[in-house]
């Protein structure tokens, strides 16, 4: 399900030789790949740029027993970052996130059930490393447009 990004179409930020620099174009983005790839650095780093950008909200296993479906559902204009998804988002979580046209979502996973995404929301974590900087970006590798339920 492709709709265009209701908080952000970019996100940025640098810390220390890292830099984030991640194209957002659609309301949901999946972001899986291998391990090692930089997918938990790429969360923290974005976790410690939503102490400065209250649009940004960030779970991640830590919060398994706090109340974060709750704040997911109450909340307005925000991007939700939200790492080790596929332990955390349970079926009926999934299901509201899949229809949240008041909020953005960028998912840490490999588990895309329940979503109602499409190829055009699977993205992978890349890094470039460039005169001792690594910048991470998404790659759409996908080719088939079909939904991945």
């Amino acid at each position: 399900m492709k709709s265009k990004p209701v908080v952000m179409d970019r996100l940025h930020t640098v810390h220390t030789s890292y830099e984030v620099d991640l194209v957002l174009e659609n309301n949901i983005t999946l972001v899986s790949g291998d391990s090692g790839e930089g997918k938990s650095a790429v969360y923290s780093f974005i976790e410690e740029l939503a102490t400065e950008d209250r649009r940004i909200r960030c779970f991640s296993y830590k919060d398994i027993n706090n109340n974060y479906k709750n704040s997911i559902r109450r909340s307005k204009g925000k991007l939700f970052v939200i790492d080790n998804a596929d332990l955390l988002l349970d079926d009926k979580t999934r299901k509201y996130i899949a229809t949240d046209g008041n909020n953005q979502y960028l998912i840490i996973g490999r588990n895309p059930t329940g979503l109602l995404l499409t190829t055009d929301n699977v993205w992978e974590l890349k890094s470039n490393t460039y005169d001792s900087v690594t910048t991470f970006t998404l790659v759409n590798n996908l080719k088939m447009k079909q939904p991945l339920v």
